[in-house]
């Protein structure tokens, strides 16, 4: 987060020095209120492509055995550039190599899921998947102890269910 916010100053300073060298080169014939505008704008871009960015990077970053299953886009009205393109702010992954299947019921499978989120920590969740019902027991507040899971049917095209189940 401090380097963005080092690289957006640097943005900025640079979008105002290249607008300086233009009205210098023009003869000072451009507008002094150029420069500002000129900072403004390229620290405004920094940062939208800083944020554009973010997941290509982070998934680029990640390990082999991690999985992409669900990407979550985000639209906001004080961004309205991204009604035209929305940006990916959260995404889950899926630990391919901590995916369990148990040795009694095979269509059983615990499964690692890491949440990320920008600006936010990584979050890892234990999920239990039956991939006979298509039904899954996400983490409640006593995690997964077998007695108190809550089963959610959510059939088989369902992102975690999908992902967990293709495992052989």
């Amino acid at each position: 987060m401090f380097l963005e916010l080092i690289a957006t100053f640097v943005a900025g300073i640079a979008g105002a020095g290249i607008m300086m060298l233009l009205n210098r080169i023009t003869g000072n014939r451009l507008p002094r209120w150029l420069v500002p505008v000129a900072a403004g704008a390229a620290m405004l871009t920094m940062t939208i492509s800083s944020e554009y960015a973010w997941y290509g990077r982070t998934t680029q970053n990640m390990p082999d055995r991690l999985e992409v299953i669900e990407t979550v886009e985000s639209r906001a009205a004080y961004r309205p550039w991204t009604y035209v393109v929305p940006y990916i702010n959260r995404f889950i992954a899926l630990d391919r190599a901590g995916v369990q299947a148990n040795a009694e019921q095979p269509q059983m499978r615990l499964a690692d899921l890491l949440f990320y989120g920008r600006w936010k920590p990584t979050t890892a969740v234990q999920i239990m998947v039956d991939c006979d019902r298509n039904a899954r027991a996400d983490p409640g507040e006593s995690g997964l102890e077998t007695q108190n899971l809550r089963w959610r049917e959510v059939g088989a095209d369902d992102p975690f269910v999908a992902s967990i189940c293709k495992e052989g």
